[in-house]
């Protein structure tokens, strides 16, 4: 059997802080769940491994993917180094309130703690609503001291960047980076496989049950970069037809493309599968596969010519392994 470019059912995560945007925009289908908080579009997480939905490979898991076609799926380089791990998580988030005030753990302590890798991500915001804000970075440098008292205190975000963001922005937030999305405001978010994360602050919320989350105040002060004053925001150019590069760190190379005519991507040069997430618009790919917005498909490393045409204006992120 040939490989071809895969799509897989969305796994919806009901959130205490999420809306309805993932299905009045993005066409999510939500079942009995209140809130779609997360919509987690391609995952090798443990307990949450994506399911294909198109093609001769229908209803097979990831894994089960992965294990059959190996390096001309994931590519031999990405084996490598992640062996039959899937090694991204590739999400689409909409906060209807305030997302937790938050930090991941880099590789080596959440290896150390958890036997998984840490998680460095990357967002680009799809939309945000009146005065949406992402937190991201210190606004001044602090110790662990000052950081137990400002916590202590109900004060802590008051050494936090609160950044205003439109559509289009986009920012990295690597391991130890403090961070949070605000109400208002739905991403596309590119991380690590991983689903570890430290809450610092949750805005004194309570569940149905007069309960709050659970906070991990002192995990949170050991994978924290206290001199961390960047906000990740990534300036960049679109350029017409052609890849603008985002980032390019050790777990993801992600540029995006504004299409409006006909192009050819040559990936002959890439050793990794590429991920293709529709931000704005739609497109066929090879005539064939039709990605719409808030879609997501999974082109094999085999594949080293794609045809893209644009049904209209449209804008696509492209992700691989570097």
């Amino acid at each position: 059997m040939e490989l071809y470019p895969l799509t897989f059912r969305p796994i919806i995560k009901d959130k205490i802080w999420g809306g309805h945007r993932l299905h009045t925009i993005l066409g999510k289908e939500f079942g009995n769940l209140p809130n779609g908080g997360e919509s987690w579009e391609i995952s090798g997480v443990d307990g949450n491994i994506s399911v294909v939905t198109n093609g001769a490979l229908a209803g097979k898991t990831l894994n089960e993917v992965i294990a059959t076609f190996g390096a001309n799926l994931m590519g031999h380089a990405v084996i490598d180094e992640f062996g039959y791990d899937f090694p991204l998580l590739i999400k689409f988030i909409d906060a209807n309130d305030n997302l937790s005030v938050q930090v991941h753990p880099d590789d080596e302590m959440a290896q150390a703690i958890h036997g998984c890798k840490g998680k460095t991500e990357m967002w680009y915001v799809l939309a945000s609503d009146g005065d949406g804000k992402l937190i991201s970075g210190f606004s001044q440098k602090i110790d662990s001291v000052k950081y137990n008292t400002l916590v202590r205190d109900s004060k802590f975000l008051d050494v936090i960047n609160s950044v205003p963001v439109q559509a289009g922005d986009v920012f990295f937030i690597p391991s130890g980076h403090i961070h949070g999305i605000g109400k208002g405001v739905m991403v596309a978010e590119i991380q690590q496989t991983s689903d570890i994360t430290y809450r610092v602050f949750d805005y004194n919320r309570v569940d149905a049950n007069g309960k709050g989350r659970e906070l991990h105040v002192d995990a949170a002060s050991k994978a924290l970069n206290f001199g961390d004053l960047s906000t990740g925001k990534i300036d960049y150019e679109l350029i017409r037809n052609k890849r603008a590069k985002l980032i390019d760190c050790k777990y993801f190379n992600t540029g995006i493309i504004k299409i409006t005519d006909e192009i050819q991507r040559d990936y002959s040069a890439i050793d990794s599968f590429i991920i293709l997430m529709c931000v704005e618009g739609g497109v066929t790919i090879d005539d064939k596969y039709t990605l719409e917005l808030g879609q997501t498909i999974l082109v094999p490393a085999c594949m080293k010519n794609v045809k893209i045409t644009p049904k209209t204006e449209s804008k696509l992120l492209e992700v691989y392994i570097p």
